[in-house]
């Protein structure tokens, strides 16, 4: 989708010491490939020795509103400028300039309550840099949450091509999701991703597996009561509300791709046991997907890389992929 169909789409810098700003500047010199018009929230100066530096040719065209990025975007990269506190060193995160990454953040969900962009999609950030720099967030996920006003009711959803997945406890300590685990929080989930299926990703009957915590789905009891007391009347609940759901069913057997053309998305009950497969999948194709919430919101399903950044070494393939995603949802919402 390359056309004016839709506003653009906002796409923060991310961590500036990785590979978000090498990854725009190609995902730019990609503009002809079915990718919306785009404009990024970053320092501009930046942008432009980072693209001399990787000797890549991309001409950068400053901007200071949304509405002026799709008349620049095919002669130039966009950049709304957010200034940061400290020089970057490629490699070399800084807990200086955390305050200016969640800044560029928060600009972007505005500008998608607002209106004035289609979609935003967020180049990765470093974490532990993010909470040194005092972020207060588990991810970006239950940020953009806390900044739509819709916290507590994101659900975090993985896709590639032939394979949607979605952790129902995210950025927890695996002994601390066990324990948040619930029949509440499965059919909220559940719930959300059915609705976000049909609206979002036009299917009008989608089909949800549901993975079971333990080896087996727990053996009839032997290895574990959860998919008895939880899990399964999780999913009675869900068909009860008239959701195609079905499980719960071992996770080992899940994946293959026999076992992939019988559902739309899974429901996973932990962060790794979707995240896994569907970076095996397809590590370069993955986006992640905030559900649940009123703007669109997609990233890359990778980190910020700062080993290989400012090499040439990064691989845009899934920003593209979450660009895409990002304006085709759009476009999905806009549908009658």
């Amino acid at each position: 989708m390359t056309g004016t169909s839709i506003p653009p789409v906002a796409l923060t810098m991310g961590e500036p010491a990785g590979i978000g700003g090498e990854i725009a500047l190609k995902a730019w010199l990609r503009r002809g490939q079915g990718l919306p018009s785009f404009f990024v929230i970053d320092n501009p100066d930046r942008l432009a020795a980072l693209a001399q530096g990787l000797n890549v040719t991309v001409p950068i065209a400053e901007i200071t509103t949304p509405g002026e990025a799709i008349g620049r975007f095919t002669t130039a990269l966009p950049v709304l400028r957010q200034d940061l506190a400290v020089a970057v060193e490629a490699g070399r995160p800084q807990a200086a300039n955390a305050a200016s990454v969640a800044a560029a953040i928060a600009r972007a969900v505005g500008f998608a309550v607002s209106g004035e962009v289609a979609a935003v999609v967020t180049n990765p950030i470093h974490k532990g840099v993010m909470y040194e720099g005092g972020f207060r967030f588990p991810g970006h996920t239950e940020y953009v949450a806390h900044l739509t006003g819709h916290e507590g009711r994101e659900v975090m959803m993985l896709a590639a091509p032939g394979l949607r997945v979605v952790p129902v406890t995210i950025h927890v300590a695996l002994l601390e999701s066990i324990r948040c685990l619930s029949q509440g929080v499965i059919v909220a989930a559940g719930r959300v991703t059915a609705a976000a299926l049909r609206r979002d990703f036009a299917i009008a009957q989608p089909r949800l597996a549901v993975a079971g915590l333990n080896p087996h789905a727990g053996e009839a009891g032997a290895m574990g009561r959860e998919e008895i007391d939880i899990i399964a009347p999780a999913v009675a609940e869900l068909r009860a509300a008239g959701i195609d759901a079905f499980g719960p069913l071992p996770p080992d057997t899940l994946f293959h791709p026999e076992a992939r053309a019988r559902y739309d998305a899974v429901l996973c009950m932990y962060h790794d046991q979707a995240l896994i497969p569907l970076k095996t999948v397809d590590f370069h194709r993955g986006v992640n997907v905030t559900l649940g919430l009123p703007i669109v919101r997609t990233s890359p399903d990778h980190g910020t890389a700062c080993e290989i950044a400012g090499k040439g070494e990064a691989n845009e393939a899934s920003l593209l992929a979450a660009l895409r995603l990002a304006a085709q949802i759009a476009a999905n919402r806009r549908l009658p």
